[in-house]
């Protein structure tokens, strides 16, 4: 769990990145959970985007990845939002401390 301070930081490390996911009419499939899954080990923080013809919210989608990823949600805005998670193997971004 975030703290918003750590929140905070992590929203200024996503404001310049780009999105790389864009989560359309078939939903969250397995597929696409494992790559965001992939994704979230090697960057540790990412931007999708879900698009209109998605029958879900922006929120909603990132809830549910977010908990199949074990990651957290930085951030939701409009259609894209941002997931979090810590890489086991090699870190890269540090954390506020609580």
């Amino acid at each position: 769990m975030l703290t918003s301070k750590q929140r905070a930081y992590l929203r200024g490390l996503a404001n310049p990145i780009d999105t790389i996911f864009h989560v359309g009419k078939a939903g969250v499939t397995p597929e696409l959970t494992e790559a965001i899954d992939n994704a979230l080990e090697a960057r540790e923080l990412i931007k999708a985007n879900v698009l209109d013809n998605n029958l879900l919210g922006a929120r909603e989608v990132a809830e549910t990845i977010a908990g199949r990823t074990h990651s957290d949600v930085v951030q939701v805005i409009g259609n894209k939002f941002v997931l979090f998670r810590q890489s086991k193997t090699k870190p890269v971004i540090e954390l506020p401390k609580k």
